[in-house]
């Protein structure tokens, strides 16, 4: 069975960074696509960018040039590096995971089959 676990967050100030992470455990085959969204209070859930088998990676525009999607193939975990951070990047932030389908970056949020738990990140200013 095939379980996300994502974590990393905690309370930090504008301008500091995180790294995020999510760990997939279970049989892996050759379709990979993993997407980091987020969901702040009150607020609809975004999608804050994605990556697939072979590590071509999207963001959204709000994100561009701040965050950094990665993964490491090894211990099949994936992290979301996130530097100047802002007080509206707060968040529960959740990692999903699509195994099966190809084109990962044609996929829709009901795609994702598997789900973190999610992350709190908190950016006071």
């Amino acid at each position: 069975q095939v379980q996300l676990t994502d974590s990393g967050g905690g309370s930090v100030q504008t301008g500091d960074s995180l790294r995020l992470s999510c760990g997939v455990s279970g049989y892996i085959g050759r379709r990979y696509c993993v997407s980091w969204f987020r969901q702040a209070p009150g607020k609809e859930r975004e999608e804050v960018g994605r990556i697939d088998i072979n590590d071509r990676t999207t963001y959204a525009d709000f994100v561009k040039g701040r965050f950094t999607i990665s993964r490491a193939n090894a211990e099949n975990a994936l992290y979301l590096q996130m530097n100047d951070l802002k007080p509206e990047d707060t968040a529960v932030y959740y990692c999903a995971a699509d195994l099966a389908r190809t084109r990962c970056f044609y996929l829709v949020t009901t795609d994702f089959g598997y789900w973190g738990q999610g992350t709190q990140v908190t950016v006071s200013s």
